[in-house]
């Protein structure tokens, strides 16, 4: 117990204040003198004992207000949005706060005594060392960012921030501060990526890209600008050099208002252009795209662009090509047109110099078939000479009668009547026609049956003339003992296709290739089968002209496989159509036969220019008493004589100075008195 003299001499005075005035002291004790040393200790001990009821209420205050202190000390460490390490000098975790092990996954407990250390990213080990060595050296705090494993072994990206310590015992602590930031290192590596991503992009594109600064002047108007970034292809597609930092109109002095004008609005608007114009000082053309960067008084704009120089070169040879085009696509159309009018020339010849041709030449078959039935009968020797005239001059026919055809083809005045013809009843005419033919070469002929009644729509005397020449053909061009197969079928809608088929030598690619080219006799010209090589051009353009195709599919040494195909059409309108052509057909032949079994005289009347086939006829009908002979020597003269003397027949020349046959026939067609009297050509 400390002495009176030891205690604080306020804390005294306020006790000897308090034990003179306690009104529980006995009055009469003052004077009894015995009892002076006893109340004096009495009096020190009441002092003492008020003095440390005072000292024991003052320190009960400073333990409250400890405890109140403390309190609040732990509910901000513990509470503390930041991880709170006590570290010992060792490197072990003293102390952790809440935060710090949830951010650590880990109790508080399991924390203590534990190597923070442990808590520390491999990566990140060397970073934490040097912070904490730095730290001992200059005892200055020192902060980091690291990464840190957590119970889980997950990683954390935190800022440690370490400082240091001195305990009670004079030992070294260390209070560590760890502060996450993650959110921070994402949106960092975010923007790494985002940045190398434009980098790359920027250093790869072929296109030009710079930044630019618009420099205005006082009134508002761009004047000028610099610039501030180039990527690497801005060179080579502009053919500036070095341009950064610098101003266009230091560059190129001379360059276009446009150009201003453009990158000027887009910095005050904010939208952006794409156009194209030409730097007449770099002699370049530039396909451009701006668009304004950053905030509006930036005045910054980016610029993508290309050099479409030679595009616009290539354009401009382009137009001058079409113009030059133009002019020879029109002195083509002028070379056509002569070609045609030659062309017209060409078949008009023809169909001229083929009449002229088989005019006479009727005359020399008619006068030799005359001299052949003559009688008295030539000898033998002179009906050798007849056969042979005979022979050639059929021959001569048709060679003529093809040139003659082939140029009305071309000359596109063919006139074909189509309607629909019964295929079977058109191969079994055919079947006749060829047959002594084929018979004479030895070769089988077999033309296939089919239960359907197939119809086609053609021209019937054009379709029959097409499949003889296909059959001549094969026959003229088949091996000894050969055959030939006339088959048809109806693979494809509304269409029929009609094969003839040999087992000839074929024909190669190349052959096939030059079949249909007019003259064309595929080298068969020193062979001993004759031919003009125009009778597959002929029946060619016949089908086309009748709607229909032809080809060929053939094998060198194996044969060949002619085809044609032509419109179906439906066979209940073919049948009514053919039962009337049969009706026809069989007045036709009523009144011819009335014709020939009359009694009475019948009056012909010639209408011909050519003298040799006016005495031909004149020859003929001398032979037969019941007709009479009237000559025409031009169609308005017959014309004349067949309405005065209504003729029983005409014989009609087609082709005739002045009038011609064809115009002859319209006219007395449409004559109701002549109307009914049978021409033939």
């Amino acid at each position: 117990m400390p002495k009176p003299d030891d205690l604080p001499v306020d804390l005294r005075q306020r006790a000897e204040r308090i034990a003179q005035n306690d009104p529980q002291q006995p009055v009469n004790a003052r004077a009894a003198q015995s009892v002076n040393a006893l109340q004096k200790t009495l009096h020190e001990l009441r002092v003492h004992q008020i003095e440390l009821e005072m000292q024991n209420e003052e320190l009960r205050r400073a333990q409250l207000a400890l405890d109140a202190e403390r309190a609040r000390y732990f509910d901000l460490y513990d509470l503390a949005p930041v991880g709170y390490f006590a570290v010992s000098e060792a490197g072990l975790i003293l102390q952790a706060n809440l935060k710090a092990s949830s951010m650590l996954g880990q109790a508080r407990s399991a924390l203590v005594k534990t190597p923070i250390s442990r808590f520390i990213a491999k990566t990140s080990q060397d970073d934490y060392y040097q912070l904490r060595r730095q730290l001992m050296e200059t005892g200055q705090p020192k902060q980091c960012d690291l990464q840190m494993v957590t119970g889980v072994g997950a990683l954390v990206w935190v800022q440690l921030t370490a400082a240091l310590e001195a305990d009670t015992g004079d030992a070294l602590r260390l209070r560590i501060v760890i502060h996450d930031i993650g959110e921070r290192k994402q949106a960092e590596e975010a923007l790494y990526e985002s940045e190398d991503r434009f980098r790359t992009l920027f250093n790869a594109m072929e296109e030009g890209y710079c930044i630019i600064e618009v420099l205005f002047d006082g009134a508002g108007k761009a004047a000028d600008f610099r610039y501030l970034e180039v990527n690497p292809s801005f060179e080579a597609q502009s053919g500036l050099h070095n341009p950064v930092g610098r101003r266009v109109l230091e560059l190129l002095p001379g360059v276009e208002a446009q150009w201003l004008d453009h990158y000027g609005r887009v910095a005050l608007t904010g939208e952006p252009v794409r156009f194209v114009a030409e730097v007449k000082e770099l002699e370049r053309w530039f396909n451009i795209f701006a668009f304004r960067v950053g905030q509006p008084d930036a005045r910054r704009v980016s610029v993508v662009f290309t050099d479409v120089t030679n595009i616009k070169r290539a354009e401009a040879d382009r137009l001058i090509m079409d113009k030059a085009l133009q002019e020879k696509n029109a002195e083509l159309l002028l070379a056509i047109r002569a070609a045609d009018k030659a062309n017209q020339a060409k078949s008009t010849f023809l169909s001229n110099m083929s009449h002229e041709l088989r005019t006479p030449l009727t005359a020399i078959l008619g006068f030799a078939q005359l001299m052949d039935a003559a009688s008295p009968a030539p000898n033998a020797a002179q009906k050798r000479s007849l056969e042979q005239i005979q022979k050639a001059g059929w021959y001569l026919l048709s060679l003529i009668n093809e040139v003659l055809d082939l140029a009305v083809i071309e000359s596109g005045k063919l006139a074909l009547t189509i309607e629909a013809v019964p295929v079977v009843s058109v191969l079994a005419e055919c079947e006749a026609m060829i047959e002594v033919q084929a018979k004479q070469r030895g070769i089988s002929i077999r033309f296939e049956k089919s239960p359907n009644p197939f119809v086609v729509m053609a021209d019937r005397i054009r379709l029959k003339q097409a499949i003889i020449n296909l059959l001549s053909n094969a026959i003229k061009y088949n091996r000894a003992g050969g055959s030939v197969t006339i088959n048809f079928n109806a693979d494809k809608p509304k269409r029929l296709r009609i094969c003839v088929e040999d087992t000839g030598w074929g024909l190669t690619p190349e052959m096939i290739d030059q079949l249909f080219q007019p003259f064309n006799r595929l080298g068969r010209e020193s062979q001993a089968e004759s031919g003009t090589g125009i009778g597959l051009v002929m029946t060619k353009q016949l089908i086309e002209s009748m709607g229909g195709n032809i080809g060929v599919s053939s094998t060198a040494g194996v044969g060949s496989i002619f085809w044609i195909d032509l419109n179906q059409v439906n066979q209940l309108a073919s049948d009514a159509d053919a039962d009337a052509d049969a009706d026809a057909d069989a007045n036709a032949d009523a009144n011819a036969v009335d014709i020939h079994l009359a009694t009475n005289q019948k009056t012909v009347l010639c209408v011909e220019d050519h003298p040799a086939n006016v005495l031909l006829v004149e020859e003929i009908i001398a032979t037969e008493p019941a007709l009479r002979l009237l000559v025409a020597r031009d169609g308005l003269s017959g014309v004349a004589m067949a309405r005065s003397d209504r003729p029983d027949v005409i014989l009609m020349d087609i082709q005739m100075p002045g009038l011609s046959g064809m115009d002859a026939l319209r006219i007395l067609r449409h004559d109701p008195l002549t109307a009914h009297i049978p021409v033939v050509a």
